[in-house]
């Protein structure tokens, strides 16, 4: 991967260290301008000598003692097969009114179609549903099914009033046989009301920074008030996706479930066909009105790549959607740039106990690349030496990556100790100085 950076740094040979020389340099600066003043020498032209050196020296620190040291990174990189496109018309071919495909680690899109077009989404609505229910509500605990949530109009599991059913259970149902019934279910029993829930979903959509999204309902049935677009279905979806409960219930082929107390069950069965006809799916959702067409929501992962496909009014959704990520998988991969702790430089200290600290990456950096990318550099950017008291974990300086001459990523270097200062006894010049509060 990336090799080591070397240990210390020094920029002036010699037995001082650049930084011990600019540390007596400044010393001298102000006792030279401090014995002018003790002798009575031009007072006034002292004191201006004193404030320009005193100036040209902190200048001199804090400009020009950045440095960078650059490396490039070979990667074992595939020959491109793929050429990137600003639309999805000019890499895949869609029936898809509006459509997204999604890096869920960086966010990223890679392919668009019609991406922040309002447009309504049908049972997708269920993603919303459930992530709210899930933020909002303790799973484990066991639900009344009121008289409202009964014969809801579309598809249902059928449920009664009075049952009594665990929040868990009301999740499957909706996400696997996408139930309006228990949708309304789960809206009443965390929220009091349809519109009082559709109103914390609204709230996760402004948390979320979703500005073409808006809900009337937790089942997603017409409303011309009800509407969202592809890009922020695929940003729900990346944020319901991080919950492990919502990941094992979307990615659950069947499931059986108790019927209305009785030794009965009800079988739930997943109607996403990508679960069973494509390699790597882990969910999520379908949908379908008249009015918005087939909505789907797929994720499949390969690789430490995780890909999220959305298509709303979508007459061929499958085949789309095994082209969008067929696509994704073939033209981009996911690299570590570094491993926690991979990236490690040792910075002198002016000041300190220790005459130096060691920095480090505290963090994985982890990155989604099209795979004919090319070759990767990366620059360290930090000062030249660092005062003393250095605290543990303060940030020191930054590692950025480059492809190309475009940045695609970075991540900040911390010290992996703390550096105590060293406590000098004052010289005279040193307490007259303090005294007149220089």
């Amino acid at each position: 991967m990336i090799p080591r950076l070397f240990a210390r740094v020094r920029f002036l040979q010699g037995k001082e260290s650049f930084a011990k020389q600019v540390l007596i340099a400044r010393s001298l600066f102000c006792k030279g301008a401090l014995g002018l003043i003790y002798m009575g020498v031009v007072r006034r032209l002292s004191l201006f000598l004193f404030y320009v050196c005193l100036t040209c020296a902190v200048i001199f620190n804090s400009a020009l003692y950045v440095f960078s040291v650059s490396s490039s990174q070979s990667l074992d990189r595939s020959k491109a097969i793929c050429t990137n496109a600003n639309g999805l018309e000019s890499a895949v071919s869609v029936s898809a009114q509006g459509a997204v495909l999604l890096d869920a680690d960086s966010g990223e899109v890679l392919l668009s179609l019609n991406e922040n077009a309002r447009l309504p989404m049908a049972s997708t609505t269920k993603i919303m549903t459930a992530l709210v229910a899930l933020e909002n509500y303790d799973i484990s605990k066991t639900v009344s099914i009121p008289k409202g949530a009964v014969g809801i109009e579309g598809s249902s599991v059928y449920l009664f009033e009075g049952e009594r059913m665990t929040m868990e259970n009301l999740l499957y149902c909706l996400l696997l046989e996408s139930a309006n019934d228990a949708a309304t279910a789960i809206a009443i029993e965390v929220a009091g009301s349809v519109e009082a829930f559709a109103q914390m979903m609204n709230d996760k959509a402004e948390q979320l920074r979703l500005n073409n999204t808006h809900f009337t309902n937790p089942h997603g049935l017409d409303d011309k008030e009800h509407y969202t677009s592809a890009h922020d279905l695929a940003i729900i979806t990346r944020e319901a996706l991080q919950n492990p409960v919502f990941k094992t219930i979307v990615s659950t082929y069947k499931k059986t479930v108790p019927l209305n107390d009785t030794q009965g069950v009800r079988l739930l069965i997943n109607h996403n066909r990508m679960l069973r006809m494509y390699d790597g799916t882990i969910g999520v959702k379908t949908g379908f009105t008249k009015r918005s067409g087939r909505c789907l929501v797929s994720a499949a992962e390969r690789d430490g790549l995780t890909l999220i496909a959305v298509t709303i009014n979508a007459p061929d959704d499958w085949r789309d959607h095994t082209a969008m990520l067929d696509y994704g998988f073939e033209c981009y991969e996911s690299v570590t740039l570094a491993q926690k702790g991979e990236l490690t430089v040792q910075l002198d200290v002016v000041g300190g106990k220790q005459s130096y600290v060691t920095v480090s990456n505290i963090e994985d950096v982890c990155i989604t690349l099209p795979r004919d990318c090319g070759t990767i550099t990366y620059t360290v950017e930090m000062y030249r030496f660092a005062y003393a008291p250095v605290a543990d974990s303060e940030k020191l300086g930054e590692i950025v990556w480059k492809c190309g001459s475009k940045e695609i990523a970075r991540t900040d270097l911390y010290a992996s100790h703390a550096v105590e200062g060293i406590q000098y006894k004052k010289n005279i010049f040193e307490r007259i100085l303090e005294f007149f509060g220089f």
